[in-house]
């Protein structure tokens, strides 16, 4: 697990490419603490290229050095993450007369690329992120995994090209900051984040999950090509429910073995959710010892689910470790972890999430967690959501339901910082749409589009904001909703929670539910197994339910859930004043004043709860001011 970076300078020197690379490496220094280096190399008169690249070393601690060079010091590698499937990978390679002189999987990388060339990256089972520079065919390729898991940008213009895994190293290398995106913007205030290909800066890229991107040095071009085809033996499968819950255990189980290669201790965040509980359960049953798990209980007795994994702890025989969390140790880490986004982004589960991965850190260096569960096995309460969008706007005039709508607001409004029934109601009937953008609405926590209309300057205003995402994007059924997840949701938000999160602690978080086998089974599925009436998740369920308790799966999760609404009305209130203090926002010229101040003092007066949209716009003005004003 690392961060790395890359350059291609036009008009540049050797000199300037190695005091860039030095700046980028120590600004993601965090991400691999273990080790470090540099490949430069001259192209051409006046154009050098530079790859770096920092270390937490998880697999072959004294060889896996890099950058890697291959081919006779023709090719140059540094890469993000871990090939589950190195072991294979590198067993068939031998049979064909490769040789290795490392156990590490970043050396099978770059031999399969010398035997296979850019199509044996699809041989890899893993996380990653990757840049491989051929100087023989003058060119490089970044590429990214399936799921997203880890992050790689990029900005390329007329000089070059600039990558990294995380914004700071990229802004670091250029002269000034890129002026904001407004379709971004626009995403951020809607979704809480900004998926791929958007950032928050204008000509800077995310690479979109399951891509390659092939740069020329000579031409300035590139191309981007699907990493992995999406065929696969389970679609055209039939399973009964039977052979699937089969199917189910042993496909969760082989996946968790592969994702517990280390060598170095290992453990499992444990929420004591459906999620957490079966991946935790999975390494128990693999492991010859008893494994290590980590939770957090809450002073806030509403957030609070500590019962639930000293329960599971107790059935699988794990060495639990419980952190107390008190309230201010989380807001006073709200700053570190926000700016360490280094765009807007508004999931507050970061916040406990980070310090779930401080305190782990004391005790392991890789821990397994169950992220993916709800969008391969169907668990969101969204995803029925969307069954009832389709049936209610089939029995209810558009007319009605706008009336309906502005009674609700008036009845349902609370100071309450709970996602109780009320919220629930209101979130249901705010997503109802009458055309194609209803899942979409579903899925946007932050501003609803009468609000964005609202609070938004002119100058920032845009339309269309899901159609780049939308198109050719059916809505039809279950299997449909979790595909946009897939890429904009789990990639955007969970995925860079978790990466940020674990990585700003130099502690390596893997899933084993983001399996490309595992999604392409249940997408293979008929959707009643996985979403049975108002039963979420029922296959998986049904597949583990003897490992537990007679009603353990039935019990309501949280989640990570803080009381941040109150944080806005106490402990922030005085940053939040200060951005929408008049003349600031004149000056910004980013939202219209007087929308905005009610907005927020509405909600610090507790007259309306107004959580998620004042959230949401406190994480862009705290990016605001960090990012321009500092």
């Amino acid at each position: 697990m690392c961060g790395i970076n890359g350059i291609i300078a036009r008009n540049s020197s050797i000199e300037h490419v190695r005091n860039t690379m030095n700046t980028m490496n120590a600004l993601i220094h965090h991400r691999g603490p273990d080790g470090g280096g540099f490949f430069i190399e001259k192209f051409r008169e006046n154009t050098f290229m530079g790859l770096g690249m920092k270390r937490l070393a998880i697999i072959d601690l004294n060889n896996g050095v890099q950058p890697m060079l291959g081919r006779n010091g023709e090719l140059a590698l540094v890469f993000n993450g871990e090939i589950y499937n190195f072991q294979l990978l590198k067993e068939e390679l031998k049979a064909q007369g490769v040789t290795f002189s490392t156990n590490s999987d970043t050396e099978v990388i770059l031999k399969i690329y010398e035997f296979h060339g850019i199509s044996g990256f699809r041989k890899l089972d893993g996380m990653f992120a990757f840049s491989l520079l051929d100087l023989q065919k003058h060119k490089v390729f970044l590429v990214r995994d399936f799921f997203g898991e880890k992050p790689l940008y990029y900005k390329q213009n007329s000089n070059g090209m600039i990558w990294g895994s995380e914004l700071k190293s990229i802004i670091s290398a250029l002269d000034s900051k890129p002026d904001i995106d407004k379709h971004a913007l626009n995403l951020f205030l809607r979704l809480t984040y900004i998926p791929a290909p958007k950032t928050i800066y204008e000509g800077i890229k995310k690479l979109e999950p399951n891509r390659i991107l092939s740069y020329d040095i000579l031409t300035n071009e590139t191309s981007i090509q699907k990493l992995y085809k999406q065929n696969s033996y389970y679609h055209s499968s039939n399973f009964s429910f039977v052979s699937a819950l089969k199917e189910t255990r042993r496909l969760v189980q082989a996946s968790v073995e592969s994702r517990s290669i280390s060598d170095v201790p290992i453990g499992t965040f444990l929420s004591g959710g459906i999620d957490s509980s079966i991946i935790s359960l999975c390494l128990a049953k693999a492991s010859a010892k008893p494994i290590n798990t980590f939770s957090i209980a809450n002073t806030n007795s509403d957030f609070d689910e500590s019962k639930k994994a000293k329960t599971v702890s107790k059935i699988i025989n794990s060495n639990h470790h419980e952190f107390i969390i008190k309230e201010d140790e989380l807001t006073h880490s709200i700053g570190a972890i926000l700016d360490n986004f280094d765009e807007p982004f508004a999931d507050s589960s970061a916040i406990p999430s980070f310090l779930l991965a401080r305190k782990t850190n004391d005790h392991v260096k890789v821990a397994l967690t169950g992220d993916g569960g709800d969008e391969l096995f169907g668990g969101y309460n969204k995803y029925y959501i969307g069954k009832i969008n389709r049936k209610y706007t089939s029995l209810i005039p558009k007319s009605l339901h706008d009336i309906l709508s502005k009674r609700s607001s008036l009845l349902l409004s609370s100071s309450s910082d709970k996602r109780g029934r009320r919220f629930r109601i209101q979130k249901l009937l705010n997503a109802i749409d009458y055309g194609d953008e209803y899942y979409w609405n579903i899925i946007s926590l932050g501003f609803t589009p009468h609000q964005l209309n609202s609070f938004l300057s002119s100058e920032y205003k845009i339309k269309g904001i899901f159609s780049d995402f939308s198109h050719n994007q059916k809505t039809n059924n279950l299997h449909d909703y979790r595909h946009i997840d897939k890429n904009v949701s789990l990639e955007g938000d969970m995925l860079v929670k978790v990466d940020r999160t674990s990585m700003l602690n130099s502690l390596e978080c893997r899933s084993p539910f983001l399996n490309k086998t595992l999604w392409e089974f249940t997408n293979s599925l008929p959707e009643d197994y996985l979403l049975k009436g108002f039963n979420k998740k029922y296959l998986l369920k049904k597949a583990f339910e003897s490992e537990f308790p007679n009603g353990f799966f039935d019990k309501k999760k949280q989640g990570f859930g803080i009381p941040i609404g109150d944080w806005l009305r106490e402990s922030l209130k005085t940053e939040l004043m200060g951005y929408i203090d008049p003349e600031k926002l004149k000056n910004q010229n980013i939202f219209s004043i007087e929308k905005i101040q009610n907005l927020v003092l509405n909600h610090i007066s507790g007259q309306i709860d107004n959580t998620f949209s004042v959230w949401t716009f406190y994480c862009f003005q705290r990016w605001y001011y960090h990012t321009f004003l500092k």
